[in-house]
């Protein structure tokens, strides 16, 4: 049978004929020739094709017009810049864009729908280009680019109000570069930002983007270099990150904040991980409660590029907010370890001493370590040797372990050191280091608590 032609100027007359009143326009199985502009006109009526081929793209821009649907159609695009729709814009299982054409093939930038966008099924085609060009849209009712939804080119939001949500589960885009943007969702507002089961073979944007309840990526492979994933100061309330792979690239999360965030080691980037400035309140509990793994929260913070100090006392501030304060002294200090690598060779040495000693503050019993042994230690030389009185008859009786002590101890007094000597140069000379090591430990124990109550 042969293919029902028709005029697309002819068809745009019918479309905007006043005498059809409020009756649909419905077109099926036809082609359309020629140009189908609608630029700024006013339609009363909602419009409908299905199962159309058309020559040229479909320009709605600056129009004001009812609900409009391109069902499983195929066209080189579709310009809708600043359209106001008073229902939903249905483009399910279109084929819409041009392989070598100039333009992108949806361009919906700051259109107004009353409505939801629906492109389930749709392939979108602009290969080095926007395939859809959403900056600025706002709608009423969620966007869906499910079941079997292809991007060939950009998919961009910037700045677009999806109240409703953006639905891309099992979603496709392909870009061919991996340093391309394959989604540009930048201040994105919307309810949810379900990627589920996406695939993307350039980076996604989600810098300043604010999502009332989830954004999440679960099962999705990303395949873009550099950062796959740039969420620089996003906001939501729940944010999952277990991939289905890991991620080709680096994670980049400085500034964000999720209420919850789920991942796994597993699924880690490949590359490092920005998370200078993230704060969230849950990270990655099992369903019963059971807590994190400090060990896995200490290698995830060592994929950063560079030492930042705040991630460490994020996930401390998280610990103790749960109780577990062995968790968050133990982080603080890996903290200390990791700042010291940055230090120069006098703040090297100086924060050897403190760890060595004292573990910065966070394990003052290390101290007490020491002292038990260079107690013991000086009391078996001390007691093997003979000390000579200062002044004879005068003093209480020596005793090793309280002479030691009091060489140690730089502060009071046990009443040996001042009454004791010894005539041997090695003995003096290890009470004499005794003295020495008493005053570092004191001053590293003060300066190690210190640093912990002031940075904790």
């Amino acid at each position: 049978m042969a293919e029902r032609r028709v005029d697309g100027a002819a068809v745009g007359r019918e479309i905007l004929d006043e005498s059809a009143g409020s009756e649909p326009y419905v077109l099926r199985d036809a082609r359309v020739t020629g140009t189908l502009r609608l630029d700024g006109a006013e339609l009363r009526r909602a419009v409908r094709f299905e199962a159309c081929r058309f020559d040229e793209a479909v320009s709605l821009e600056g129009a004001n017009t009812l609900g409009f649907a391109l069902v499983a159609c195929t066209l080189p695009g579709l310009r809708a810049s600043t359209t106001r729709f008073g229902g939903r814009v249905d483009l399910r299982r279109s084929v819409i864009g041009e392989r070598d054409g100039a333009d992108g093939a949806v361009d919906l930038v700051h259109a107004d729908i009353a409505g939801g966008l629906r492109l389930d099924g749709a392939r979108l085609v602009a290969p080095g280009r926007v395939a859809l060009e959403a900056g600025g849209l706002a709608t009423r009712g969620a966007v869906f680019c499910e079941d079997g939804f292809v991007a060939e080119g950009e998919v961009g939001f910037p700045g677009a109000e999806l109240p409703g949500g953006l639905w891309m589960r099992g979603a496709r885009i392909r870009v061919g570069a991996a340093d391309a943007y394959a989604f540009n969702g930048d201040g994105l507002k919307a309810s949810n930002v379900r990627l589920q089961g996406l695939r993307a073979d350039g980076r996604i944007r989600l810098r300043g983007a604010q999502v009332e309840d989830l954004v999440s990526f679960e099962s999705a492979e990303l395949g873009g270099s550099g950062s796959s994933l740039m969420a620089i100061g996003m906001r939501t309330e729940s944010l999952d990150l277990r991939f289905a792979r890991r991620p080709a690239g680096g994670i980049n999360l400085r500034n964000a904040h999720a209420t919850r965030i789920q991942d796994h080691p597993s699924t880690w980037p490949t590359g490092p991980l920005g998370l200078d400035g993230l704060t969230y309140d849950w990270l990655g509990e099992t369903a019963d409660g059971r807590r994190e793994d400090v060990t896995n929260r200490l290698a995830w913070l060592r994929r950063q590029p560079v030492y930042a100090p705040q991630p460490y006392e994020q996930l401390a501030s998280y610990y103790r907010r749960f109780g577990h304060e062995d968790e968050a002294r133990r982080v603080l200090l890996v903290r200390e370890r990791t700042r010291r690598a940055t230090l120069g060779p006098a703040g090297k040495a100086w924060g050897w001493l403190l760890d060595a000693t004292v573990g910065y503050g966070y394990r003052p019993w290390i101290a007490g370590i020491w002292l038990a042994v260079l107690t013991l230690l000086g009391s078996l030389v001390f007691d093997a040797h003979s000390p000579v009185p200062n002044k004879k008859g005068e003093g209480p009786p020596f005793n090793p372990v309280a002479y030691t002590l009091d060489l140690m101890v730089p502060i009071g007094g046990l009443g040996q050191r001042d009454v004791w000597h010894w005539a041997e140069a090695g003995v003096q000379g290890l009470a004499y280091g005794l003295i020495a090591v008493g005053w570092i430990l004191t001053t590293t124990v003060v300066a190690g608590v210190t640093r912990a109550l002031s940075r904790a």
